[in-house]
C-alpha cells in the first residue's frame, strides 16, 4: 500500500477535514490505488480531493479530470434522463412499456408498467437465453432478447435487482420515446446544461482520462456468492454465467466497453461531474439558473417504490425509489453487503463501491469513484467511511436502523 499524503490533491472546506482525513486513510490504510470524491453543499462544492494512480503498472497518477467507470452508479443517471421525460408529461410512471416500445408486450409482458421497471420489480433481472462474448455491446441484440423473453416472476409481486437489464430497459424506453439513445439525451440534457463530467457511451478522443479498473476476490461469506455456489441453477446465478463475459477485466478496460451505451453498468464518470449531477436533485432540481426538473418530481426520486428484507437477486435486504436506490442492507453483513445514507436520500451504488446520491434534508449532494473494485455491489470502507464523515459534517447522527438523521 502506498503513503499518498503528499499525493491527495484539491479542496476541502475546513468544515469537511474529517472527509479529507478518511480520504486519506482509504490510501493507507484501505488498499486504495487511485480515486476521488466530491461533496456539494448547498449547491456549493465543498469537497473536490483526487489521488493516486490512475494506471498501478505505468504509475500514472490520478488527475483532476480522471475519469472510472462507475457500473451501477449509472443507474442514477439513466434514472434522471426518465425522470425529465415523467416531468415533462413524454412518459407516464404507470403507463405500460409496450406503449412506448410496442415488441415488450410478447410473452405476457402488456402489464408491465414503466414504474415497475424503474423499481426492479419488472421480473427480467436477468437475460434468460443464452448470449454470447461481447453482447452487452450490442444495443438492438440484447433490447430484442428482453422484449421477446417471459418474466421470471409476476411482475410488480417482488422485486430482484435488475443489476445489467435495468439499463438496456429504461434505455429503450428512452430511444422509443425519444428517438434519442439515452447516453445522447444524458449529454443534451444533463451533462451539457450542468457541466457534469458524466457519460454513457464515451467517446473516443476522452478515452485517455480513464482509470484503469482492478477487481478485488468476490467475498465467500456474501449472501449473493453463497446462493449462486449452493444452487448453480438459480435464476439469479445467470447475472454472472450469462453476462456474456462483460466482467472479464480486459472487457472492462476495453475502448469497446467504453464507447457502448451501458446504462445500468458503463458509465464512465469523473468524482466531480457525478457529485454536480446529483447536486439540483439535493435543492429544488436546479442549479445556478439551470432546471432538471420541476421540485413537484423529487418526492417520486426520494420515496420508497419497493423494498424487502431479501433481494430477491442480492440476496441482501434492499430499498428502492423509481430508479434509485435508498440505504439497504446493514453494516453487520460486511464489506459490499449495505449503503447507509440519510433516510431521505437516493442514488444508486456501483459494484465495487462507488456511489453518486442526492439527500435533500441535509442538502448535499455526494460522489465517490475509485478504480480498485471491492467486493460486492454497494459500499465498502473505503466509500462509506467518506459518506459518514460527510454526514458527521453536515451534524447528522447514526440512529438504530441504520439511517444517517439530524
Amino acid at each position: 500500500m502506498m503513503d499518498t499524503g503528499e499525493r491527495v490533491s484539491g479542496e476541502c472546506d475546513p468544515r469537511f477535514e474529517a472527509v479529507k482525513s478518511e480520504f486519506k486513510r482509504n490510501f493507507t490504510e484501505r488498499g486504495e490505488i487511485g480515486a476521488a470524491v466530491c461533496v456539494y453543499l448547498d449547491g456549493r462544492k465543498v469537497v473536490d480531493l483526487w489521488g493516486g494512480q490512475a494506471d498501478r503498472e505505468t504509475g500514472k497518477t490520478w488527475q483532476e479530470d480522471t475519469m472510472a467507470v462507475v457500473f451501477s452508479s449509472t443507474k442514477g443517471l439513466a434514472a434522471m434522463c426518465l425522470h425529465i421525460l415523467i416531468d415533462r408529461g413524454i412518459i407516464e410512471v404507470d403507463a405500460p412499456v409496450c406503449k412506448y416500445w410496442p415488441e415488450f408486450a410478447a410473452n405476457e409482458k402488456d402489464a408491465i408498467t414503466v414504474g415497475m421497471v424503474m423499481s426492479h420489480q419488472a421480473g427480467l433481472p436477468v437475460w434468460q437465453e443464452s448470449r454470447p462474448e461481447g453482447a452487452v455491446l450490442d444495443w438492438d441484440f440484447s433490447a430484442a432478447r428482453l422484449a421477446a423473453e417471459a418474466p421470471v416472476w409476476e411482475p410488480g409481486e417482488q422485486h430482484g435487482y435488475h443489476a445489467v437489464t435495468l439499463g438496456t430497459l429504461e434505455g429503450e424506453i428512452v430511444r422509443r420515446a425519444t428517438g434519442m439513445k439515452i447516453g445522447q439525451f444524458l449529454r443534451k440534457e444533463i451533462a451539457e446544461p450542468f457541466g457534469a463530467d458524466v457519460w454513457i457511451g464515451l467517446p473516443e478522443n476522452e478515452e485517455h482520462r480513464v482509470a484503469t479498473a482492478y477487481m478485488d476476490e468476490p467475498n465467500p461469506n456474501s449472501p449473493l456468492f453463497r446462493k449462486f455456489m449452493e444452487e448453480p441453477g438459480w435464476i439469479g446465478a445467470k447475472m454472472m454465467t450469462n453476462s456474456g463475459n462483460d466482467m472479464a477485466l480486459e472487457i472492462i478496460n476495453s475502448r469497446a466497453r467504453h464507447a457502448a451505451e451501458i446504462p445500468a453498468a458503463g458509465g464512465i464518470v469523473t468524482a466531480r461531474g457525478l457529485a454536480r449531477a446529483y447536486a439540483p436533485l439535493s435543492l429544488d432540481g436546479s442549479l445556478d439558473g439551470q432546471r432538471m426538473v420541476r421540485e413537484r418530481m423529487l418526492p417520486l426520486m426520494r420515496t420508497t417504490r419497493s423494498a424487502s428484507s431479501c433481494d430477491t437477486i442480492l440476496r441482501v435486504p434492499t430499498t428502492f425509489t423509481l430508479g434509485f436506490s435508498k440505504t439497504w442492507g446493514a453494516r453487520s453483513l460486511g464489506q459490499g453487503e449495505h449503503v447507509i445514507l440519510g433516510e431521505h436520500a437516493f442514488g444508486t451504488p456501483g459494484m465495487g463501491g462507488s456511489i453518486g446520491f442526492a439527500d435533500g434534508d441535509a442538502r448535499i449532494a455526494f460522489s465517490y469513484i475509485m478504480n480498485f473494485h471491492g467486493p460486492g455491489v454497494g459500499l465498502n470502507d473505503r466509500g462509506q467511511s467518506l459518506v459518514d464523515a460527510v454526514y458527521r459534517a453536515v451534524g447528522y447522527t447514526s440512529s438504530e436502523p441504520g439511517f444517517w438523521v439530524r
